[in-house]
């Protein structure tokens, strides 16, 4: 399922109406929520989910390495390409597989993987596995990586060395400040449940779910894709 906005901005982009049959995306909105069509708000997952974040204190809390806020303007304001995200996604809460997701912050392009357990070494073995599909341009495509401070993430300091990535943590309890990584995991969310085992998800649902999120069409992308514009990006470096 697509976003309403998306729907339109897809619909304009591709020509597939004449724009005189195409409305814009507030009045579409109006007509979902006076009932107008068979869709409803309850339908419209991030419509219905939004929720005031609790940000916690960082007085006196550490982090894995260098600071979020030693990163330069280019990959905060997403002029660059090649900056990333990383997290995971837990299933349940007791000892089972988990996700890594990676996010590429210009073009949101992003990558879905099974880890078997929420370690480091995990973390390490999925991550090389991603990294290793792009051997050719690897310190273009991957200038730096941003992560929380949980455990599995503390060997992600020997990138800088080993690969010549550059690797910051935010701040404990500021998971805000990854925003795209935030957002696209609750969008995961969507397909694989909270409390649901992620060995009972195949690999064919992961693949499907990560080419869905790269398929679709986003407003902040000028309505192209994450998948067009990486494309783009990873030709131009390759």
């Amino acid at each position: 399922k697509w976003s309403p906005d998306a729907i339109i901005g897809h619909a304009k982009k591709t020509k597939d109406f004449e724009d005189s049959y195409i409305p814009c995306t507030k009045t579409l909105y109006n007509w979902i929520d006076s009932g107008s069509l068979s869709i409803r708000n309850i339908d419209l997952a991030m419509k219905m989910r939004r929720s005031t974040k609790v940000r916690h204190s960082r007085k006196n809390k550490r982090t894995l390495g260098p600071s979020i806020e030693e990163r330069c303007d280019s990959v905060e304001n997403r002029e660059e390409f090649g900056h990333w995200e990383i997290d995971t996604v837990i299933g349940q809460k007791s000892n089972d597989e988990v996700l890594l997701t990676l996010i590429e912050r210009k073009t949101r392009k992003e990558f879905i993987t099974r880890l078997p357990s929420k370690t480091a070494s995990s973390v390490e073995s999925g991550l090389n596995q991603i990294l290793g599909s792009f051997k050719g341009c690897l310190r273009d495509v991957f200038k730096s990586i941003t992560a929380d401070n949980g455990s599995e993430f503390s060997e992600l300091g020997a990138l800088q060395q080993d690969k010549g990535i550059s690797v910051y943590f935010s701040h404990p309890y500021a998971s805000y400040e990854r925003g795209t990584n935030e957002r696209h995991n609750g969008v995961i969310r969507r397909f694989i449940k909270k409390g649901q085992p992620i060995h009972s998800y195949t690999d064919d649902t992961l693949t499907e779910v990560q080419a869905w999120m790269n398929g679709l069409p986003r407003k902040i992308l000028n309505y192209e894709t994450p998948d067009e514009q990486f494309d783009r990006c990873v030709a131009l470096v390759a």
